[in-house]
Order: structure tokens, then sequence, then C-alpha cells
């Protein structure tokens, strides 16, 4: 038992729901990933390689929850211009191919992918993580006991205002969960609430205005519009789920939304405890159906009950990273907390919205459970941080414990021995200071 806590350090409800994500996605996946091996021809092919990255993930998390806290504030420095690089590089060329060390190549008319020395990853990812932690951090610095700094909501407007518009023409759906979750993380920053019911209307009326722009503009002229590649593809998505029109089952058309429809046929036929892992039905005609629509074969195959456990273990990873982040002695770590929890919660939610048909459909994968490889490893990462701050969280909490049995000790002493100083009471000043590396 000392070897498994020396190993698995932090909050250990966290692990449990790290290991529960991680065993229902290796079922489902395996499950999900018919179409890929019909056309690989390999039965084992898709899993091991799924198989391979949920297990590099958790290498992942068991380095990064051993890494100081105060050390990941460095992360955006890095992060942020080499993302931006990568971003702007997919907004300039369709196809690139730089010798076999840099490729880029769209895929659905949507360039999201970077092939570097052969690796495939999403720059748009390792530019939420720096805008996350950029964000935690810059309000941290300036917290006071009447708020945010006043410097703080300017700042993160810059940071994540220029990220997401350079995530947006390809990933709008990215872009815009990128940026709610920022503008969550600024309520509870205590960011000043006139600025945030400002930004927040203005918001709204660029959203409306854009919508209107779509619908009045003839899908001819969008495409010609520089950086509007996506726009009929967003124009036609939200034409399908704002759509009042009835349609009667015998002339519902599967093949025109093929990824809808089966989506749909999925949920319907399930049941409370659905078909069983392995007998999904709909998984052989549904598009993605081992990432942006796995939530859709989750409830076929698991119900009611097993779709009902999925959105339980996100929503208690929220909760306890609220709680983690309540525990904390410093600012930085509890906003970093809490804006992991958020953008995992909230891109989990999101994709299972759009997999029983509450939300248009978009391309975002469900946190460590769909198959992918730089979704995953970030997402490991994710999960390692905050275990890094609930073990800090733990290891503070303890040398507490120990210093007060220390002065319990010392009152047994003579009275001019026993004299013991009380710390001095914590300035917002000192809260807020992660300067020192150590």
């Amino acid at each position: 038992m000392d070897l498994l806590r020396n190993i698995f350090k932090g909050d250990k409800v966290v692990w449990i729901i790290f290991l529960c994500l991680c065993l229902i996605s290796v079922v489902e996946v395996f499950s999900a990933s018919s179409t890929l091996i019909y056309t690989s021809g390999n039965h084992w092919a898709p899993i091991t390689r799924h198989a391979s990255f949920l297990l590099g993930g958790a290498l992942v998390v068991l380095l990064f929850h051993n890494i100081p806290y105060r050390w990941f504030q460095l992360f955006p420095r890095v992060l942020l211009p080499l993302s931006a690089f990568f971003l702007i590089l997919l907004l300039l060329f369709d196809n690139l191919h730089l010798g076999g060390f840099l490729v880029i190549e769209k895929t659905n008319e949507a360039g999201r992918w970077v092939k570097f020395f052969g690796l495939p990853f999403q720059p748009s990812e390792f530019a939420k993580m720096g805008v996350i932690i950029a964000t935690a951090y810059i309000l941290s610095r300036g917290q006071t006991e009447e708020g945010a700094s006043p410097k703080a909501f300017r700042q993160i407007l810059k940071v994540a205002g220029v990220m997401c518009l350079l995530i947006l023409p390809e990933n709008y759906s990215t872009g815009v969960l990128l940026f709610g979750v920022v503008y969550l993380m600024m309520i509870v920053g205590r960011i000043q609430t006139r600025k945030l019911l400002m930004l927040g209307g203005a918001l709204a009326t660029v959203i409306l205005l854009f919508v209107g722009f779509l619908f009045i503009t003839p899908n001819d002229t969008l495409e010609q519009i520089p950086l509007g590649h996506r726009f009929t593809t967003v124009k036609a998505r939200i034409a399908d789920f704002t759509s009042s029109e009835e349609v009667p089952p015998s002339k519902f058309d599967v093949d025109d939304n093929a990824q809808v429809g089966h989506a749909r046929i999925a949920v319907a036929t399930s049941s409370i405890i659905g078909k069983g892992p392995g007998n999904s039905v709909q998984r052989d005609f549904l598009s993605q159906a081992y990432s942006d629509f796995i939530f859709a074969i989750i409830i076929e195959e698991l119900g009611l009950a097993g779709g009902g456990f999925v959105v339980f273990l996100y929503l208690w990873l929220l909760i306890r990273c609220w709680r983690i982040a309540n525990r904390c002695e410093r600012t930085f770590p509890a906003f970093l907390v809490l804006g992991i929890g958020l953008i995992l919660t909230v891109q989990a939610m999101f994709n299972m919205m759009v997999a029983v048909g509450l939300a248009p459909v978009t391309g975002q994968p469900l946190p460590l459970i769909s198959r992918g490889g730089t979704s995953t490893l970030i997402n490991c990462v994710y999960i390692g941080i905050i275990l890094s701050v609930s073990r800090y969280n733990i290891e503070q909490q303890e040398k507490r414990k120990a210093e007060e049995e220390a002065a319990a000790a010392h009152t047994e002493l003579p009275n001019a021995l026993a004299t013991v100083t009380g710390p001095a009471e914590p300035t917002a000043a000192s809260l807020n200071n992660d300067d020192e590396m150590a």
C-alpha cells in the first residue's frame, strides 16, 4: 500500500475518475472502430493505437503530477508562441510539404493538423492549454481583497482574443468554447462586473450579426471571402439545428445528414441498460463513431444508465477541482485547477449535447474517451496538473499538522522554552506570490 501511495499521489478521487474514463474509452473505442477495422483489415490495429496513447497518457499523468505546480506558469511562454506559429501556417497554407519534417494537409476543408517530423498534432490543443494557464496566472497576480487587478481584464483579452481569433477560421467550436471558459474564469477570478457585462453584450452582438450575415449572404459569395471557406459549413449546421420543420419517420432521409441521423437512431434504440458492450448497430454507419459521436455509441451499448454515469464522472471531476481549489493557499493553483476543470467539463458537455441533438454538430471529441492522439495526451497533462496541485495541498496539510504537533510538544517544556510565535496572517501579496520556483 505504501508503494501505491508513493506512486499515485494527490487526490484519490481524481485518480478514480481518470481510470474509469480510460476504462470506458478502451471498451467503447474498440467497439466503435468497426469502420477503421474494415478499412485497415487489421482487427487489433485501431485499439492497439488507442491503448498505446492511453498508456502513454497514464505515464504523462505520473510525470506531471510530480512536477511542482509553480513550474506550470512557465508553460505559456513556450506554448503560446509555438501554437500561434503553427496556427498561422494553417491559415496561410492549404497544403504544405517542407521535406519530411513539416506537412500541412486539410481534412474536410479544415486545416487542424500539422505533421512535425512525421508526428501529427493539433496546434489548437496546445493553444488551449497555454491560454488557460496564462489566464490563471494573470488573474492570480493582481488579486486583492476588492477583486482582480484592473489590468487583468485587458491582459487576458489580449492573450485569449489573439489565440481564439487564430483558431476560429479553421475550428469555430474550439475557439468559441475556449473563450467561453476564459469568460467563466474571469467571473470566478472576480473581474469587475461592469467589464464582464460589457464584454458579454459585445460578444452577443457580434455573434448575432455574424449569424445574420451568414444567412443573408449567398453561399457562392461566402466561399469567396478570405478565410471564409468554413462559412457555408457553419451556416448549414446552424440551419439544420434551428430548423423547425417536422419530418415524419417515413420521409426522414438518414443519408442526407448521416451523422445526426444515425446518432439519433443509436440513442432512440437504446434502453435503460443498453444493448451491451460491442453490440452497437449504428457504429457501422455513423461517421466518427469513435470520436465526435462516441457518446451516442455509449448510450446505445450501455444505455441511459451508462450515459448518465459518464455525465456524472465529468461533473464529479469539476466538483473535485472546485474542492481542490478551495484548499489552495495561493491563488495561481486555485485558478489553474478551476480553469482545467472547466475546459474538460464544458468540452465534454458540449460533445454529449451534440450526440443527443441538443447542440449543432461540431468536431469536439469527448475528453479522455474519444479516440485521439494530441487531445488524449493533452487531457492527460490536464489531469497531471490537477493532481500536482492536490498533491501540494496534501503536503502542506501534513506539514501544518507536523508543526502543530511540534508546537504542542513545546508547551510541555518550561515556560521560558514554550513560547511559540504563531505565523502572521497571509496578505494578498503573499498569496499571489509564486515567483520563487524552488
